[in-house]
C-alpha cells in the first residue's frame, strides 16, 4: 500500500497522533506527515504510506496556506492562546491592521518561538521552556508571499497567509503585534492548503476509520515534470544509473516506463540526471 491521505487533522491532538492511527488502522509501520500542525490547529495533513514515505522532504517544502485568528492586547510564552500570559496591553482603536499585514508580505529573518521542536546545542527549544533556561532563539528566513484581512472587529482580527517552508504563524502574529504597538496572540489556525493540495481533499479522522478516503498516487500530489522512457532507459534508472539530461530538467523529475510504472525521481547534476529517490521494488541485473 503506497500513497497519500489527506486528513482534515481536528483540534486537541498531535500530528502524531493522526500518524499512529493511520498506522494501527492500516497495519503499516512506514507511515510519515509531512508537517507539523499543533494541537491547537487544524485543516491539512498530508499523509505519507509506504513508498510514498520517501517524498515526505519534497511535499514538506512545498507553500502553506493558512488561516488564522488573533486576539490583541495580550502576550503569552507560546504566542497562542495556549500559553501562559505574560502580559497586557491595552489596544488602541484604528490600529492599522490590513496595512500592517501587507507590510509583512516579504522575505524576512523569523524569530523561532520558544515553545517549538528546533533543536538549539542538541536540545529541542520547549525543553528549555520547561526548565525555565534562557537561550537565545535561532532566527530563520522566511517568506510571506500573500497575507489579507478576511475579518476585524474591536480586540481581534481573522488573516489568510501563503507562507514558505519553516514559518510559524505564531511568530508572525508575534511580529504583526509588536508592529501594531500592542500585543498580539494566535486563538485558531486553519492550514487550507499544501502545495496543490486543499482543504477539500482531506477526510476527517472519523470518515477514515470508516474507510471513506482517497489514497492519492506519489504522481497526483508532486509538482514536478514527469518523463516516460523506454525499456533502456528504465533499466537503467531502476539501477540507479546517471543519464543524459536530454529534457532540460532544471530540478527534479518523475521517471515512469511505458507501462506507466513508476520508476524513481530524478534531480540535476550539472549537465546529467542523478538518482533522488528509486521507487522499484527490485533491481535488475545487468544481462
Amino acid at each position: 500500500m503506497n500513497g497519500v491521505i489527506v486528513i482534515n487533522k481536528p483540534k486537541g491532538i498531535t500530528s502524531f497522533d493522526v500518524v499512529h492511527t493511520i498506522s494501527k488502522e492500516l497495519g503499516i509501520k512506514k507511515v510519515g506527515h509531512t508537517g507539523t500542525l499543533d494541537p491547537l490547529a487544524e485543516g491539512v495533513l498530508v499523509v505519507c504510506i509506504g513508498e510514498a514515505t520517501k517524498i515526505v522532504e519534497l511535499l514538506t517544502a512545498y507553500d502553506k496556506e493558512y488561516v488564522a485568528q488573533v486576539k490583541l492586547g495580550i502576550q503569552t510564552d507560546s504566542y497562542d492562546s495556549e500559553g501562559n500570559i505574560l502580559d497586557t496591553k491595552e489596544v488602541p482603536k484604528n490600529l492599522p491592521i490590513k496595512e500592517v499585514l501587507q507590510s509583512f508580505q516579504k522575505t524576512y529573518m523569523q524569530e523561532v518561538p520558544i515553545y517549538s521542536a528546533v533543536k538549539v546545542k542538541g536540545k529541542k527549544l520547549y525543553e528549555y521552556a520547561r526548565n525555565n533556561i534562557e537561550v537565545e532563539l535561532p532566527k530563520k528566513e522566511v517568506t510571506i508571499k500573500k497575507i489579507e484581512l478576511l475579518e476585524k472587529k474591536e480586540d481581534t482580527f481573522t488573516m489568510k497567509a501563503e507562507v514558505t517552508k519553516g514559518c510559524y504563524i505564531r511568530s508572525l502574529i508575534n511580529d504583526i503585534g509588536k508592529e501594531l504597538g500592542t500585543y498580539a496572540i494566535m486563538t485558531s489556525l486553519l492550514r487550507t492548503r499544501q502545495g496543490n493540495i486543499s482543504l477539500e481533499e482531506a477526510c476527517t479522522l472519523e470518515e477514515f476509520k470508516q474507510g471513506k478516503y482517497k489514497m492519492q498516487s506519489i504522481e497526483e500530489v508532486l509538482n514536478i515534470p514527469k518523463v516516460i522512457v523506454d525499456s533502456s532507459l528504465a533499466f537503467k534508472i531502476k539501477n540507479g544509473v546517471k543519464i543524459d539530461n536530454i529534457w532540460n530538467i532544471q530540478d527534479k523529475v518523475l521517471m515512469k516506463d511505458q507501462e506507466n510504472h513508476l520508476l524513481g525521481i530524478y534531480e540535476c547534476d550539472e549537465n546529467k540526471l542523478k538518482v533522488w529517490k528509486n521507487f522499484s521494488q527490485e533491481k535488475e541485473k545487468e544481462q
